[in-house]
């Protein structure tokens, strides 16, 4: 990327406050000794992005991170067939006019013709990104339901979200804008999926599942005691 941009390694250096070396030196790979922090910062001056995966016991906590987001999609299924007359689709992928996505679970009821698109949601970094996503889910489901034969009449909307103290505070800090969109409470939901007429647009907390799958405690403290011996010393830290 340098030598494409036609820039010289003091001048990446220059702009990162690094040594020549150090740009030198992460160009050949050579990685020991040097810190994140530099690392990001050489990265960046030529707009590249690093990700970094965190393992453990061999795979990635994303999987672990999926138990605990498929738990919780178990829940809103439940009270869907409990609900009856629905029919659901999970991880509905959809690329529309070049925008592309997945919808976690798409709901449909024929006897009313009324779709609903439901999102879960573990935890919640960004509540605005989360009002764009789930306006553009709602814009586009119409077309995306037609594919499976589904005619909506009407488009609602469940954000299902693990009741958190985190994801509450975050919540909270964006009250007025969620409330604009997400108008509905779990009250009036319970009664709307028995019988969906006309639409609905909720937000609701549902219990932590994670926890309760994985046998942690949510996301109160917790005291660790000092193991009876001590931990074997990690395989592999982080992988660039």
């Amino acid at each position: 990327m340098r030598v494409r941009r036609r820039h010289r390694q003091s001048g990446v250096a220059r702009y990162a406050r690094v040594s020549r070396w150090t740009v030198a030196r992460i160009e050949r790979g050579h990685l020991e000794g040097v810190s994140l922090v530099t690392l990001r910062s050489v990265a960046r001056a030529l707009d590249i992005s690093i990700d970094i995966a965190i393992r453990w016991q061999g795979a990635e906590l994303d999987r672990v991170l999926g138990a605990g987001h498929d738990a919780l999609r178990e829940v809103v299924v439940r009270r869907l067939v409990d609900a009856g007359g629905w029919d659901l689709a999970s991880e509905v992928t959809f690329s529309i006019w070049g925008e592309r996505g997945a919808i976690d679970l798409l709901a449909w009821h024929g006897a009313t013709r009324s779709l609903m698109v439901s999102e879960i949601k573990t935890e919640i970094v960004d509540a605005g990104r989360l009002v764009a996503q789930v306006d553009r889910f709602r814009r586009l489901a119409p077309e995306i339901a037609r594919e499976r034969g589904w005619h909506a009449g009407q488009v609602a909307v469940w954000v299902a979200v693990a009741d958190t103290r985190t994801n509450r505070r975050r919540l909270a800090a964006h009250r007025g804008a969620l409330r604009g969109t997400f108008p509905d409470d779990g009250r009036r939901l319970r009664g709307w999926l028995g019988r969906p007429v006309g639409t609905i647009s909720a937000l609701t907390f549902l219990p932590d599942e994670r926890a309760a799958h994985l046998g942690l405690a949510s996301d109160r403290h917790r005291r660790v005691r000092n193991p009876a011996t001590p931990p074997a010393p990690p395989h592999e830290a982080t992988s660039v």
